[in-house]
Formats: C-alpha cells, sequence, structure tokens
C-alpha cells in the first residue's frame, strides 16, 4: 500500500471506498476540441425524448469510455460506474455527485467526464452532467461543442434550465454547459436560484443521476459550497500531484458532507505516466 493510500486511509477513518481509474496513454498531448462536429447542428434540448440524435464525434483519446473497444481503461470506468450506482441506490436514490480534486492537473474533468458516459450506457439510468466551473470550463471543449447559453445564463439571467441543456447522443447522456466564464461566480453558485436549480435537476428524472464538475477545492471554494446543495461527493486524487498535508487538509472541508469515494488516478505501479491539462 503506497503513502498516498495508507494516509487517505486514515483521514477518511473508514468512510470512503477507494478506486482506481487507470486510463490508457495517449500518443502525443491531446488537447480539448480536436473532433469535427457540425458547429450548425442545435442540440439544445426543448423538453423533447432524446431519441433519433446523431451521436457527437469523439475524438480526444482521454474519454475511453465513450468508445466500444473494449480497453482495459474504458473497463476501469465501468468498474467505478458500477461502485457508484451500489452506493447511491438504496432506499433514497443518491444521484446527485459532485466532482472535484485538491489541486489542478488531477484529471477529476476527465474522471466526471467518463463516469457521467458510462453510467449514460446503462439502461436504467439517464445522465445530466454540469460543468459548474464557472472559472474555467473545459467539458465542452471535450465534446468539441459551441454552446450558446449554460449554467450561469440560467444563474444570472434567470434563463429556464431546458433551454440550456444540450443533447449528446452519447448513449442517455444530456450536458448543463457552463455557458461563459465567470471570474468570480461565488456569489451565483452559493445563490437561492442555484440551490432551486439543483433541486429541480435533482427530481425531474428519477432515474437520473447529475454529475457536477466543479474548480480545484484547495483553491477555491466553489466545490465545497456545493458539496452542501448534492448528495455526496467523489474525490479525485492524482499520483504526487498534491501534498499530502495539502490532501488531508482539503478533506476535512468536506467532512461534514457525504463524501462517497476517491478516485486514485495515476497510480505509477499500475499505468504509465498520463498528462490532464487544465488550468494552464
Amino acid at each position: 500500500m503506497s503513502r498516498i493510500e495508507q494516509a487517505l486511509k486514515k483521514v477518511s477513518r473508514d468512510r470512503l471506498e477507494t478506486s482506481r481509474v487507470m486510463v490508457d496513454v495517449p500518443d502525443k498531448k491531446v488537447s480539448p476540441g480536436s473532433s469535427n462536429n457540425s458547429k450548425g447542428l442545435d442540440r439544445r434540448n426543448e423538453g423533447a425524448v432524446l431519441l433519433d440524435v446523431q451521436p457527437l464525434s469523439i475524438a480526444d483519446r482521454m474519454l475511453v469510455a465513450a468508445h466500444e473497444n473494449g480497453s482495459v481503461a474504458a473497463e476501469e470506468y465501468n468498474k467505478l460506474r458500477s461502485t457508484i450506482i451500489a452506493l447511491t441506490r438504496g432506499e433514497v436514490f443518491l444521484n446527485t455527485l459532485l466532482v472535484t480534486s485538491t489541486a489542478s492537473d488531477e484529471g477529476k474533468t476527465i474522471t466526471a467526464l467518463n463516469l457521467a458516459i458510462s453510467l449514460a450506457k446503462e439502461q436504467d439510468h439517464t445522465v445530466l452532467l454540469v460543468d459548474a466551473d464557472l472559472r474555467r470550463p473545459s467539458i465542452h471543449k471535450y465534446l468539441d461543442i459551441e454552446p450558446e447559453f449554460g449554467l450561469v445564463n440560467c444563474l444570472r439571467d434567470g434563463l429556464p434550465v431546458e433551454s440550456a441543456l444540450v443533447k449528446t447522443g452519447i448513449g442517455k447522456l444530456v450536458l448543463l454547459p457552463a455557458g461563459e466564464s465567470v471570474k468570480d461566480p461565488l456569489d451565483m453558485l452559493s445563490s437561492m436560484r442555484m440551490r432551486e436549480i439543483i433541486e429541480e435537476l435533482k427530481s425531474r428524472y428519477s432515474e437520473r443521476y447529475v454529475i457536477f464538475d466543479t474548480p480545484p477545492a484547495q483553491i477555491f471554494s466553489d466545490a465545497v459550497v456545493l458539496a452542501d446543495m448534492v448528495d455526496s461527493t467523489l474525490f479525485v486524487v492524482r499520483e504526487n500531484r498534491a501534498s499530502m498535508a495539502d490532501i488531508q487538509k482539503v478533506l476535512e472541508n468536506f467532512k461534514k458532507h457525504n463524501l462517497l469515494g476517491v478516485v486514485y488516478n495515476d497510480s505509477n505501479t499500475h499505468l504509465k505516466k498520463q498528462n490532464y491539462y487544465y488550468y494552464d
């Protein structure tokens, strides 16, 4: 057991289930937005059933769950999916899940995307992925789309949520993009309007998972604020990225919330070095 695993086990006090996610290394640096999806196609959801939607063309090799290649990496995300389902499907469906990390460059956005895609391929679930990183939104770049509206418009302008939803055609996955970047979105995220939106998303469909990608928790307090509004939190730790002291400090901030588990990324004992690109 590594130094990080030992410390995490102690900090979590047996409250966490730790999963390793092994992701194949791309041959070269992959930047978000490398596919050729049509920019003219209106993918906003106006309340229609999610049928007959042309799937987005996913070129980014980090999104391994989008490809039916039976790779080891894709299977690891399927295992994570199974663990999440087992931990959240009980007498009460804990269907709102926040994904964060200690520092930047730990792979939280890639984890959120791959988990959402994997869950969306399940027959029994629909998935709504929310880009709640309003400071540096990036999910739309990985999917190579240019949304006209997003969460910012819902919070700031009162836009109905359904007018900002984007159908991906990837399983039963729908995206609520950020819409635009905001320098200091804390007032928006801590507002009553944000609570109302989360409650609306949580209760609209009984079988839906709602996954929120948020900024790193050591850098900004956005994730801690939102953790108070959702059912549970998934924490991403990348080997040799954040110090153990920083990890412990951040995890302490989530003690009063339902910390569902830790995804241990980029373990040197199980896979080669992988690069994630976040917060240049």
